[in-house]
């Protein structure tokens, strides 16, 4: 699967960037582990756009959205799946691998949008809007999946509402996903509660503040934003949307109104560009670091498992998804 293992000497230029030179060495004893335990070990490493530049751009084999990394992981040839992400993603890996080793480096990498909602609220919401289908946002656990008609991720979202021909959706939990898909669709769609705590901190006033300090600058923003925060930038994507965006537009000033490590990332592929920073940072993602990837290769922790039966039927939720 790794035909020639590069070393951490030899990958410093990918990164030389944004990662500046004193902090280099801090880092490459467990980059050359990494690489050798990826071979002895037919692992593979997903890592989420949000993740650190050592991290994204040094030891994944994977990269991107987290649709990116659930659909991927399905067609390699790895026995050992590792996150480098959060307890969601790691599930959803495990859901779609069932017959793969799913390791996530640290077991409270969380998600304040996943535990906004627990399956018992499904069942509840269904109790509440009888024979209306519900749709769940990909940040949930598997147990919130399984109560689910159908998955969906930021990027495919609208497409996911629109394909169940229905007059009205329960959508969760991401109200400000919900209300921006509203913004885009006749179909009614009723929301819940949950904020992600990177997205929900930026606000209108961030933006026209830094177009004022930055004239000419696009601003991007993720749609876990509120709507508002939304109305106010040039463009609106998920996290593979924002970084199509800058590949093919090639603004000469960008911001990304998202997780601090996505801008670094993107700002790797574009020396071009100029990034502007406003940084949030989701301290879930950054529980993940090489030390403890290395970690989890050598000591095959922390195991990533999901009851049979629940997993069964959130896999489907999963799969209608990715035939859509």
């Amino acid at each position: 699967m790794h035909s020639s293992l590069p070393t951490a000497a030899s990958l410093y230029d990918r990164v030389r960037r944004v990662i500046p030179p004193i902090e280099w060495p801090a880092f490459t004893d467990d980059i050359d582990a990494i690489l050798t335990l990826r071979r002895e070990r037919n692992a593979v490493i997903l890592a989420h756009n949000y993740q650190t530049p050592e991290i994204f751009h040094c030891v994944a084999d994977i990269v991107g959205d987290s649709l990116a990394l659930a659909r991927r992981a399905m067609s390699t040839e790895a026995d050992v799946v590792v996150l480098a992400g959060v307890h969601f993603m790691a599930e959803t890996a495990k859901l779609l691998n069932p017959d793969k080793t799913v390791l996530i480096p640290d077991l409270d990498a969380g998600c304040s949008l996943a535990d906004s909602i627990t399956a018992s609220d499904v069942r509840l919401m269904r109790q509440r809007y009888p024979g209306v289908p519900v749709v769940t946002y990909v940040n949930t656990s598997a147990a919130v999946k399984a109560e689910s008609d159908i998955c969906c991720t930021s990027g495919n979202a609208l497409a996911v509402v629109e394909s169940l021909g229905a007059p009205r959706v329960i959508m969760l939990p991401d109200e400000y996903l919900a209300r921006n898909i509203a913004a885009q669709t006749k179909i009614e769609i009723i929301a819940w509660k949950g904020h992600c705590e990177v997205h929900e901190r930026f606000t209108p006033a961030d933006i026209r503040e830094l177009r004022q300090a930055y004239p000419n600058v696009t601003v991007l923003a993720h749609p876990e934003c509120p709507p508002e925060v939304v109305a106010e930038a040039d463009f609106a994507g998920s996290t593979a949307a924002m970084s199509d965006y800058v590949g093919r537009h090639r603004p000469a000033r960008v911001v990304l109104m998202t997780e601090c490590s996505m801008s670094d990332n993107v700002a790797v592929e574009h020396p071009e560009v100029e990034f502007v920073r406003p940084c949030n940072l989701c301290p879930h993602m950054k529980r993940i670091t090489l030390a403890n990837i290395r970690a989890a290769l050598e000591r095959n922790r922390h195991v990533v498992t999901v009851d049979a039966e629940v997993a069964g039927r959130a896999r489907l939720a999963v799969e209608r998804m990715l035939a859509v």
